[in-house]
């Protein structure tokens, strides 16, 4: 390690940090990107806004706001997935860009690092150095939540065009219970392609395997809701 103390000792105070701050930050965003990879990187930055599982929208939500009772109905799901992010071409669209992300801040420090670096070898000057990190580490810093931004777009429209499966014939292949008791499984063709989507019916009969339907519904948690044809 003799040749790292040397080079390292040749380094001016001002390079030690910047590649301080270099190193570290490419090391993890190098992690981070083989996690992503192989697929443990998945959803980790935050909840899918596309994602509505996480509540009832199948009934009555009663609130009190400083003593003025309210009363919200999301019974038919038709506004759940009604949210736009944007896609960046407009100014307001920044607002839905979230720019302190962990992927965001390490791209940064990683940026940043490395422009100065490579400014302060050129001109000997750190200000103007870590002005030029500064603004190109915001630049990446910008492009990762504008990727980040596109994504949950791309999520919003999937869940958006599960609608399109409104009175669409398909077949159940796992028996769905009657009176919206529980959930069964469905084949339905979309386009030219068969699709599998959860399903649950209102009517009173159960639905076995193999039993012709029609989607008549579709839930804010993307269930069909289906009927017997």
């Amino acid at each position: 390690m003799e040749w790292f103390n040397n080079w390292w000792n040749s380094l001016e105070l001002f390079e030690q940090i910047m590649y301080c701050v270099a190193i570290p930050a490419t090391l993890i965003l190098l992690i981070q990107t083989i996690m992503l990879i192989l697929g443990f990187g998945h959803s980790g930055a935050g909840v899918n806004p596309s994602d509505t599982s996480g509540f009832d929208g199948g009934g009555d939500m009663d609130f009190d706001a400083g003593g003025a009772d309210g009363d919200f109905d999301s019974s038919d799901g038709s506004d759940a997935g009604d949210i736009d992010y944007g896609d960046g071409s407009n100014p307001s669209d920044v607002g839905t860009l979230n720019f302190f992300t962990v992927q965001g801040i390490i791209t940064f420090l990683c940026v940043f690092g490395w422009a100065g670096i490579v400014t302060y070898t050129l001109t000997g000057i750190a200000v103007i150095a870590v002005a030029v990190g500064f603004v190109l580490g915001l630049g990446a810093m910008y492009g990762v939540a504008k990727l980040m931004q596109l994504s949950r777009k791309l999520a919003q429209n999937g869940t958006l065009n599960v609608r399109n499966l409104l009175g669409a014939s398909g077949t159940v292949y796992l028996v769905i219970p009657a009176n919206g008791m529980g959930k069964g499984k469905v084949n339905v063709t979309s386009g030219e392609r068969l699709v599998e989507y959860d399903a649950m019916t209102d009517g009173n009969e159960m639905l076995p395997d193999g039993t012709q339907i029609r989607v008549i519904d579709v839930r804010s948690d993307n269930v069909l809701v289906v009927e017997k044809v």
